[in-house]
C-alpha cells in the first residue's frame, strides 16, 4: 500500500474545514484545479469517496469523518511541534474531545468537565453540542473521546460503545420570585395549574418528571417544551415558567438565573453518564472528570 502522502492530507482537510474546494483554494493561495486534482489523486490512493456534493458545498462521507478525525489530530500535534520548536511553553497539550447530549444541563456539563481544567497538562478542550445519536456517530468515527449524557447508550444502538455512571443526584424545580408569589401552597401543590417548561423528548428527565406528576395528581400548564436546557433556563429566568434541573447544580442554577428554589424531590432521580469507545477509561482528561464525579460532585448530594 503506497504510504501517506500528507501534502494531499493537508489539502483534504483544508477543503473539509471550509466546506469547498474554492475556499480552501483562497487560504491555500493554490488554484480550485490543482486542490480537485490532488483531492482525486487521494482519494484514488485511498480506495473511497472522502466527500459527497451537498448544493454548493462538499461534506464528509463516513470514511470522510474518519480520515479528518485523524487529519485533525496529525495537524495540531503539528502546530504544538511548531510551537515548541519556537521556544514556546514546552508542555505536552492534552487535547479534549468531548460531545455535550443537549438534552444535558449546561450548568451540570461544566461542573462535571471542570476537574479536567485543573489537570497539570497544558489543555485544550473541544466541545461540541448535540442529539446523543449524532454525538454517538462521531464518537464511533473517533471523531470524540468522550459523550457526556443523561442517559446510557440506546439499546440497539448501532455504535459500539460503554456507558460509565458518574453519578446520580434528585431534581429541584426554580420560578423568578414574581411567579412563586402566584403559587404559595406548599410543595409540591404549588406546581398544580401553574405554567411549567418541559425537556424535550430526547431528555430523560421528561418522562420521570410526567409519570411523578401523575403520580402525585399535578397537572401543570405546560407552558414550553425545549430540546436545549440551556434555552428552557433562559425562559425560565424570564419568568415564563418553572423549570427542573439536577439538584447538585441547585445553587449555580439560582445564582446564575437569579430564580429561587421551589422545592426539591428525591423521588426522581436524574442519571449521568460518560460513554466512550473503551470499555476501561483511559484518557487523563476524561479519568479526572470520572474520579471527580464520583468522589465528590455526586457524593455531596449523597450526604
Amino acid at each position: 500500500m503506497p504510504s501517506l502522502n500528507y501534502k494531499h492530507l493537508h489539502y483534504f482537510w483544508m477543503v473539509a474545514k471550509t466546506g469547498s474546494i474554492v475556499r480552501a483554494s483562497e487560504q491555500l493561495h493554490l488554484t480550485p484545479q490543482t486542490i480537485s486534482g490532488q483531492l482525486s489523486l487521494f482519494e484514488d490512493v485511498q480506495g473511497e469517496a472522502l466527500f459527497r456534493k451537498s448544493g454548493r458545498n462538499l461534506e464528509l462521507t463516513e470514511a470522510g469523518r474518519l480520515v479528518f478525525s485523524y487529519a485533525e489530530d496529525i495537524f495540531a500535534l503539528g502546530q504544538e511541534l511548531e510551537e515548541v520548536l519556537h521556544h514556546r511553553p514546552t508542555a505536552r497539550t492534552v487535547q479534549l474531545r468531548v460531545g455535550v447530549s443537549d438534552a444535558l444541563p449546561k450548568t451540570l456539563a461544566y461542573r462535571l468537565l471542570e476537574p479536567a481544567l485543573k489537570l497539570p497538562q497544558t489543555l485544550r478542550i473541544n466541545c461540541r453540542e448535540g442529539k446523543l445519536e449524532i454525538l454517538l456517530a462521531d464518537l464511533a468515527t473517533h471523531k470524540l473521546d468522550v459523550v457526556m449524557s443523561d442517559s446510557p447508550m440506546p439499546t440497539g444502538a448501532n455504535v459500539r460503545g460503554y456507558s460509565h455512571q458518574l453519578g446520580e443526584c434528585g431534581i429541584s424545580f426554580f420560578a423568578t420570585r414574581a411567579l412563586m408569589e402566584q403559587y404559595p401552597q406548599t410543595f409540591p401543590q404549588n406546581l398544580d395549574a401553574a405554567p411549567f417548561l418541559l425537556p424535550g423528548e430526547d431528555a430523560a428527565q421528561r418522562a420521570r418528571l410526567l409519570h411523578w406528576f401523575d403520580d402525585h395528581g399535578l397537572h401543570p400548564r405546560i407552558a414550553g417544551e425545549f430540546d436545549d436546557s440551556a434555552l428552557m433556563s433562559a425562559f425560565g429566568q424570564a419568568g415564563a415558567g418553572i423549570f427542573a434541573a439536577p439538584t447538585v447544580v441547585a445553587d449555580m442554577v439560582m445564582r446564575q438565573y437569579d430564580v429561587q428554589l421551589l422545592g426539591q424531590t428525591e423521588e426522581i432521580r436524574e442519571q449521568f453518564f460518560a460513554i466512550s469507545v473503551q470499555r476501561k477509561l483511559t484518557h487523563p482528561a476524561v479519568l479526572a472528570i470520572s474520579r471527580a464525579a464520583r468522589s465528590d460532585l455526586f457524593a455531596m448530594d449523597e450526604d
